[in-house]
Formats: structure tokens, C-alpha cells, sequence
């Protein structure tokens, strides 16, 4: 959750206040048209936004628990968790923007470098927050002898 937090802070920020890409408001209702198309995005009108958040939340929980799924096996080999969401952030923008390309056409230009730049950097905005936040619960509950939270 807290990634999908931060990269819609850093969105907020880059997408709409320093590049003016989309408004304020646009940002919820974004993965509504990412994987169903600007018409349908329009045609659900309010619930494009509901829409949009429930993708998005989905998507991102998703990658946290492969994330946390993972991180022991580079635990164990002595890996700090910012270095290896670093490599995760590449793999997670590729993966998402080809899923992106095989569920609807209408997607960014994703030969237009500020579109790779920028999806590069949300994703590391994104998957940093995630490594260091499932690092520090998996540790307390390693210490804590609590094992509950798959992967670890």
C-alpha cells in the first residue's frame, strides 16, 4: 500500500505539477484508461475514477507481495533491499508497460524518452519505499518470531 501511495505522491509532484502532463484529478482515473481505453475511461464517467483506484491498488499489492516473496532469497545472500528494488523498478516497468501494450492501444508512446524516463522513475519512487517497508517488517517478525507474513 505504501508504494502505491508514494508513487501517486510522485506523480502529483512530476506528472502534474513540474511537466503538466494531466490534472490533479486525472491521476486516479489513469489505469482505467491504461487498460480499458481513453472510450471506456470516458463512458464510466465518476466510476473510471473508482475504477482506476481499485487497478491500481490491486496491481501494486500485487508487486508488494511478490516483493516480499522474494526479498528472503536475497536476504540470505547478503543484498540490501534498495539495491534490489532498484533492479525490481526496471523489471516491474517493463512487465507492466508490456501488459499495458497487449490490453488496449491506446498507451503512452513508449519510445518518447520522457515516457521512459518517467515510468523508470515512478516505478523506482514506487519500489523503494516497498523494499525498505517489507525489509523492515519481515526483520521485526524475524525478531519477533512471527511468521505470519508470507515469504518469510
Amino acid at each position: 500500500m505504501i508504494g502505491a501511495v508514494v508513487i501517486w505522491i510522485y506523480e502529483a509532484l512530476v506528472w502534474v505539477d513540474a511537466q503538466h502532463l494531466m490534472p490533479l484529478a486525472g491521476i486516479p482515473r489513469n489505469a482505467t484508461g491504461l487498460v480499458f481505453g481513453k472510450g471506456v475511461q470516458e463512458s464510466l464517467g465518476i466510476w473510471a475514477y473508482i475504477v482506476g483506484t481499485g487497478i491500481h491498488f490491486v496491481f501494486a499489492i500485487a508487486w508488494g507481495v511478490l516483493f516480499a516473496a522474494i526479498w528472503p532469497y536475497f536476504r540470505r545472500r547478503g543484498y540490501e533491499a534498495t539495491l534490489v528494488a532498484l533492479f525490481y523498478a526496471v523489471f516491474a516497468w517493463i512487465v507492466m508497460h508490456i501488459a499495458i501494450m497487449i490490453a488496449s492501444s491506446n498507451h503512452p508512446d513508449y519510445f518518447d524518452p520522457a515516457v521512459i524516463i518517467g515510468g523508470f522513475m515512478s516505478h523506482l519512487f514506487f519500489t523503494v519505499p516497498l523494499a525498505l517497508t517489507v525489509k523492515r517488517l519481515l526483520a521485526n517478525q524475524r525478531e519477533t518470531g512471527d511468521m505470519r507474513f508470507a515469504g518469510a
